[in-house]
């Protein structure tokens, strides 16, 4: 076996999982009622088929104030025949189920739950919701706690092999736990041993609710990341006095929803918070599960072989690749999607309310509906264009049946997603191109590289079908001296073809436009192995080591027509590239337009005031439009043209790998 720790059995209390890998809870939105779905049931039916050792769903509210309607309902018995249908559909695959007890306290929204003010340890007011909760009275916390009981009692008699007490993010329990919050005079406020006293109370009661061998798990926040807050040094000493009430694993994770450090970003590198999943299994003797940024079955492998977590979840990237623990059992791990934590599909679904999906697999929350069909009769499709619409409508017409070719006029697969390796924060998103590729060579597709399409070359290639796939290219701005020597296009600079001087105007503040800036505002920072260096041997005080991180050598303005930057950039993104921009020192000027370009820089209109910034070079970033010249030249053909991704309009990869697989559906 290539992985025989990630693939070995674990024992939690009286449950046995076939392997180290769990789903954790995520909210979906697919259960707008709080009722289980066929849409529920038919996302982690897969999930269960393609060899996951644990599933966790939730958050399941315990009561009716504290979560969402549409989160899976446990805190009534009528939900227990619902919830029965989905764990005897997952445990007939071999997986185990748990359910998540979720209690939000003072981050649940009174317009929620009927208008009723949220309940917390104190009144401190949530950031996350902006409103102020009233604190719970001294009897009614017993009353809270029973919920919990209840809800665990339910959850045993719908089927659920386990119950995962949310004690992390900020929500009820870390409410209690930290001192930020919690600002009791009782017995429940004030030391960390009575801000303890709400979460080990919730356990016992848990554990007498639902008998010794029915094992608990606590997801933990390792380190709040908040200012004034508890780190892994007060998890620590909670994880220890949970363990002696009867938690049989912990499930460590980190931060609040209202910390200002990444927790699931590209910005987090793989593995980021396995430290503290570490710091959690030195004071413990029960199981411990690493979380946050694991999405390779190498890197899991890792993790349990050196002792660092006896676990590992694998959320998001289970929601990427169902199958990801079958291929790597089976030897076939270069097959699969990986997650990239680009977060367009999943969270930034769920902030605004819609139903999660996932960029690199559009069939996420439609597996009925989306499902693959074989063909009867083959085409010989022709695919031209190798990048990500271009490869994933390749992969899928690959996939049915159909004879494929894909024509790429460059030497490389991948397109506007190659882009991404030079961006700070954003190389993940290479990944998304890499497992593309990986694909199109497991599947047998024809990949003839360094061949521009015309018409000769596809009638030559006789096809049924042709998909022009062929991407777009960068507008040029109608700014007055926009083709000087010192201007180039953003996609020159990502790609190294041109370089630029010490002083940067941007031209354009949408995404590619501040990532440009990261790009630039990175340049002369020192990396990380030389941070390493510095920091281990105490070479430089923290002060000029700080000053090497944040400091580079490119003076970067960005200028933006609109009132906002980035808004094309995901809302659980758009934050932290903001916020990385400013810890550089990159100026973002919004309501200023570029009026012309000079020798020695830029001439722009901020309120109808006029100003030149200096700038030894500038950089385009206006937009990109449709490359589908093709289209046209290919009148009269035989064969029938679809036209997908940019080529059809510019937008982001999520919608040209969707377009790319609902495609290759529809041939």
């Amino acid at each position: 076996m290539r992985f025989p720790y990630l693939f070995s059995p674990v024992k939690i209390n009286s449950m046995e999982l076939r392997n180290r890998i769990v789903m954790t809870a995520m909210h979906l939105g697919y259960t707008p009622k709080g009722e289980v779905t066929d849409r529920l049931i038919d996302f982690y039916v897969p999930r269960a088929r393609g060899g996951v050792g644990l599933i966790i769903i939730g958050g399941c509210p315990i009561d009716e104030y504290g979560g969402m309607a549409s989160m899976v309902g446990i805190y009534h018995d009528r939900f227990i025949p619902g919830l029965k249908r989905l764990t005897e559909a997952v445990k007939a695959h071999g997986a185990k189920i748990g359910a998540q007890l979720y209690q939000a306290g003072r981050y649940t929204h009174s317009s929620m739950i009927g208008g009723k003010k949220p309940f917390s340890a104190s009144a401190v007011r949530s950031r996350l919701t902006g409103e102020t909760p009233r604190a719970l009275e001294l009897h009614e916390i017993p009353v809270v706690q029973e919920k919990f009981a209840e809800a665990a009692l339910r959850a045993k008699e719908a089927g659920f092999d386990a119950v995962e007490i949310l004690g992390s993010a900020g929500y009820l329990i870390s409410q209690f736990l930290s001192p930020i919050t919690n600002r009791r005079e009782d017995q429940y406020g004030g030391s960390l041993e009575n801000r303890m006293r709400f979460g080990l109370e919730v356990v016992e009661k848990v554990r007498a609710a639902v008998g010794p061998e029915y094992p608990i798990l606590m997801r933990l926040a390792g380190n709040d990341f908040m200012e004034g807050g508890n780190t892994n040094r007060e998890a620590r000493i909670f994880a220890a006095e949970l363990e002696k009430r009867g938690v049989d694993l912990f499930n460590v994770t980190g931060g609040w929803h209202e910390t200002r450090i990444p927790q699931l970003t590209m910005f987090v590198p793989r593995k980021g918070f396995v430290y503290l999943a570490q710091g959690i299994k030195s004071a413990v003797g029960v199981p411990v599960l690493a979380s946050n940024r694991i999405n390779d079955p190498e890197l899991a492998e890792q993790i349990i072989r050196e002792g660092q977590a006896d676990l590992v979840t694998m959320a998001r990237a289970l929601i990427a690749d169902p199958y990801l623990p079958k291929k790597a059992r089976d030897g076939r791990s270069e097959t699969i999607y990986h997650c990239v934590a680009c977060n367009q599909g999943c969270f930034d679904s769920i902030f605004t309310f819609k139903p999660a999906g996932c960029l690199v697999n559009p069939q996420a929350g439609r597996e009925k509906e989306l499902a693959p069909a074989r063909v009867s009769k083959a085409k010989k499709v022709l695919v031209i264009g190798g990048g990500p619409a271009g490869m994933k409508a390749a992969c899928t017409l690959s996939e049915r049946g159909h004879r494929v070719t894909l024509v790429e006029k460059t030497d490389k697969l991948g397109g506007q997603l190659l882009l991404n390796r030079s961006i700070p924060g954003r190389q993940e998103m290479v990944t998304a191109a890499v497992d593309l590729k990986n694909n199109l060579l497991h599947l047998g597709v024809e990949v003839i590289l360094g061949q521009e399409a015309n018409r000769a070359f596809v009638e030559a290639q006789a096809p049924d079908a042709v998909v022009i796939a062929t991407g777009a290219n960068p507008i040029v701005p109608p700014i007055p001296g926009v083709d000087q020597e010192h201007v180039i296009q953003a996609w020159e600079l990502l790609e190294g073809q041109k370089g630029v001087g010490s002083k940067v105007a941007i031209v354009g503040g949408n995404a590619v436009g501040l990532e440009c800036a990261l790009f630039l505002a990175y340049q002369g920072t020192i990396p990380p192995e030389v941070l390493h260096f510095l920091v281990a041997n105490r070479a430089e005080s923290w002060d000029v080591i700080q000053e090497l991180v944040d400091k580079g050598n490119k003076e970067v303005t960005v200028f933006e027509m609109t009132g906002k930057a980035g808004q094309d950039i995901g809302l659980s993104t758009r934050w932290t590239v903001m916020a990385e921009l400013r810890r550089l020192g990159v100026r973002v000027r919004t309501n200023t337009k570029v009026t012309a370009i000079t020798a020695q820089g830029v001439e722009i209109e901020t309120d109808g005031k006029r100003e030149e910034v200096l700038a030894s070079s500038v950089v385009l970033a206006a937009g990109s439009r449709p490359e589908n010249r093709l289209v046209s030249e290919l009148e009269g053909l035989q064969a029938e043209v679809h036209v997908i991704g940019d080529a059809k309009e510019p937008r982001n990869a999520l919608h040209a790998i969707r377009e790319g697989f609902m495609l290759g559906l529809e041939i």
